[in-house]
Formats: structure tokens, sequence, C-alpha cells
């Protein structure tokens, strides 16, 4: 078979201790998965069922890496999130079945950009544009999941410049992993390559060009990523 266009190439992220590499395939956002993020944001998340949207699978960077600040926006913001790797697909999985299509887990941030999301809420309109940018996802090394000591508890945190924005821990998230995982295969059949970013905790904020993100989850990683010039 041929190709009227070269195809793209496969986008993917680093696997920790090996030169072999996880293919990436979508990518899922959970949103408002912690209560205090999700009041800032002036939402009350205690009975909101989980919801989602989504990021292009070459949205994402490893880490370190230096990202440019992107075109449309004078609020860029970060969110750090634990993000899970699909190993083994399937649909409409049972929330104690979840853990065996994980294949891993790693450190990301969900770049946004914060202006264009609110002016989108206002008109209800989709996220895409303030969430599904270019280099809007960087990821750290992806950890094994034989690897990983706990994927339902954990300090997870990230700081700018040294100073520490977001600090909390993935016991907190509203939806836990076996269960937003298991809702998400509800609507849609989960696949091997599928990354799950599974919300951010309280502390969100802007970033300059020139300032240094640096994050981590305990037994997971650490990820830092520097905002380059604007594009």
């Amino acid at each position: 078979m041929s190709f009227v266009i070269d195809p793209p190439k496969q986008a993917s992220i680093a696997v920790a201790g090996s030169n072999d590499r996880f293919p990436v395939r979508r990518i899922f956002c959970v949103g408002r998965n912690y209560a205090v993020h999700a009041r800032e944001m002036g939402k009350d998340p205690d009975r909101e069922p989980p919801f989602f949207f989504t990021k292009p699978a070459d949205a994402v960077v490893g880490s370190p890496c230096t990202v440019p600040y992107p075109p449309l926006t004078k609020d860029l913001h970060h969110e750090i999130e634990l993000v899970i790797a699909i190993g083994a697909g399937g649909a409409k999985i049972a929330p104690d079945a979840v853990m065996d299509h994980v294949w891993g887990a790693s450190v990301g941030i969900d770049l946004t950009r914060r202006d264009l999301q609110t002016e989108a809420k206002k008109m209800g309109r989709p996220w895409d544009w303030a969430k599904a940018f270019d280099f809007s996802a960087p990821m750290s090394s992806l950890v094994p999941f034989s690897d990983v000591p706990n994927l339902e508890g954990g300090r997870i945190w990230l700081a700018v410049n040294g100073v520490v924005r977001q600090d909390a821990d993935i016991a907190d998230l509203i939806w836990p992993v076996r269960e937003h995982v298991a809702y998400l295969s509800q609507s849609v059949a989960l696949a091997p390559g599928d990354l799950i970013m599974t919300g951010t905790p309280a502390g969100v904020g802007a970033v300059q060009v020139g300032d240094v993100i640096t994050g981590g989850i305990d037994g997971i990683g650490e990820i830092e990523v520097t905002v380059g010039p604007r594009l």
C-alpha cells in the first residue's frame, strides 16, 4: 500500500530505563477531577460525573524540554496531572478490571490557553482551541505498571521557578483511576497507545516566557519544562 503523502511520524513517549518508546494513539483528559480545583474554577463537583476532552497525540513532548509560548493567548496556565497509559484495549471495562488494561504511568502537564478556554465556556463552544495546541502535553518518561508503587495515593506537586504552586495527593481524585477509566470505556473503546490525563489539583496559574516549571508524583517521576519565546 502507498500513501498520497508521507504518513505522519508516530507520536511516542519515552519509557523509563529503556531505549524503547510507547506509541501514542490518543490523549483523553478528565476535566475537574479534584474538588478544590473545581471550586477554584467556580464549579461544585461533588456530584458531577466525569467528563472528557482530548488532545492530539502529537501534542506530547518529552521532559526535560523547552515549550514555546503558544500564539493567540496572553494567559498560559500550567496543570500538573497523573497520566495513565493503556496497554490492552477494551470497551465497557469494569472498575475492578481497569488495572489489567494499564501499561504504565507518567507525570504530565496540561498546558492551557486559559483566556481562550474562558471565552469558549462563555459562548458554549468546545475547548479545543484552548487545550489541543502544539506542544500542549509535556510528559515525563513512562514507568511500567509493575514498577508503579501506587495509583491510588501519592503526592502530586508543581513549582514555577522553585516556588510550589500545586501540592496535593492523587488520593484526592473525585473519580479514582479505576472509576474514571471504566466510565470512559463505556463511551469509547479504549485501545493500546491511549493516554489518559487524570485531572489537576488546585493552584493552577499563569506562566511567562523564561519560567521553569518543575513537578512530580511520588513513585512515578518528575518533569521539567522551560517556557520558550512566543511562536
